[in-house]
């Protein structure tokens, strides 16, 4: 079969020593500390064979994720963005829906012609964190599309526990626009896990910023509108991006580079008339620039959402968490919590509308150049139809 392969040179950095593991395995756990000199090319590989208790899917759909783009990038010394799990040679793409085409004979809930989507957090259930009821913090995770072969590809073998079938969104949706909109639960998935899973949700008529207008800040727009934010607040660093947050909810979207000597958290006091924002989501990974403007405008008993991956730190003035009985958490994820099933249902009813995030869509033997299109993050999601 064709698949779209990442490989890349293990290579860590002067100071950051690998463990055991990490080295016999080449599975580096912070990818930005070791992996160098990317290359991607469509390659013919041996298609996989599903074990007893997964199924084969015949990949429709897939998208190209921010961590997709962060392999593919690498800053002045060669290696990759991406600050999280990998493991190279990989075929990349995580984002996808497709057709089951074969189940392994313990597979139980779905059948050949299944239309489904797939959760790429593989958690074990077996790990403290698992069986405690916390998917997303599994200790023996495997990403799809970044340490486990992925969607980028005519096939792939997952178990059935990750997948969830998308029959209802045939009522809203048809031939491969269904596919397109199934590959978009991922995303909106982790915006919903950070937003209402493990930051709690809001009160109907809070004001909800969102910093970083790409798929998962976009799907936290959306979200945020469906559950009654009484303003939704956009930003980001260019033209299209906010004018597809307009799009899908966002009262007021911003580009940052046009906004002049203001900052974000002037507009956000502004616009709140001094009272800030109860939830603030950082889904930009640009956390020394974002996140002085989120503690800035931060509501009384507000919360500051981090959903953007990247291997930076910043200062904050702890001193106002107190004053203000506010918070900060951090999530990873769309496993678990019913995430997949009430983000179907949501696209089903028309709750949300998870179509004007589309802005491009490439074939498969045009993978490479789809990957190119997302780092100018003009774009909101990129599909690859296969």
């Amino acid at each position: 079969m064709k698949a779209l392969v990442a490989d890349g040179v293990w290579a860590p950095r002067p100071g950051y020593a690998p463990g055991r593991e990490e080295e016999e395995r080449h599975r580096a756990l912070v990818g930005s500390q070791v992996w160098r000199n990317t290359s991607f090319d469509i390659k013919e590989i041996p298609a996989p064979r599903p074990l007893e208790d997964e199924v084969l899917i015949r990949v429709k759909s897939c998208g190209v994720c921010g961590s997709d783009t962060h392999v593919y990038e690498t800053d002045k010394d060669g290696y990759i963005i991406f600050s999280g799990l990998t493991k190279l040679p990989c075929v990349i793409g995580h984002e996808f829906s497709g057709v089951v085409e074969e189940t392994g004979r313990l597979v139980k809930g779905l059948k050949k012609g299944d239309i489904v989507a797939v959760e790429s957090v593989m958690w074990c259930g077996i790990c403290t964190p698992c069986r405690s009821g916390h998917p997303n913090q599994c200790r023996n995770v495997e990403l799809l599309g970044l340490s486990r072969d992925g969607a980028l590809a005519e096939l792939v073998a997952v178990n059935e526990r990750y997948c969830w079938k998308i029959d209802p969104l045939s009522e809203v949706y048809e031939g491969g626009e269904l596919f397109d909109i199934g590959a978009l639960i991922e995303p909106v998935g982790c915006a919903y896990n950070g937003m209402f899973v493990v930051a709690g949700g809001f009160k109907p008529g809070s004001t909800v910023v969102v910093y970083g207008a790409g798929p998962i800040g976009l799907g936290a727009v959306s979200l945020a509108r469906a559950a009654g934010a009484d303003m939704v607040i956009a930003f980001d660093v260019t033209r299209g991006r906010t004018r597809i947050a307009r799009e899908m909810g966002a009262d007021h979207a911003f580009n940052i580079r046009e906004i002049g000597e203001r900052r974000p958290s002037d507009i956000v006091l502004e616009l709140t008339k001094g009272a800030g924002a109860e939830v603030q989501v950082e889904a930009a990974g640009a956390a020394p620039k974002t996140v002085p403007e989120m503690e800035r405008s931060l509501a009384s008993q507000g919360r500051i959402v981090y959903l953007g991956r990247a291997a930076t730190s910043t200062p904050m003035h702890l001193d106002a968490l107190v004053t203000g009985a506010n918070s900060v958490v951090g999530a990873r994820g769309h496993a678990g919590y019913g995430i997949f099933p009430n983000i179907i249902r949501l696209i089903a009813k028309r709750r949300i509308d998870l179509s004007p995030m589309i802005s491009q869509r490439f074939p498969f033997e045009s993978v490479k150049e789809a990957l190119a299109a997302s780092a100018d993050r003009e774009n909101g999601k990129i599909m690859v139809g296969l």
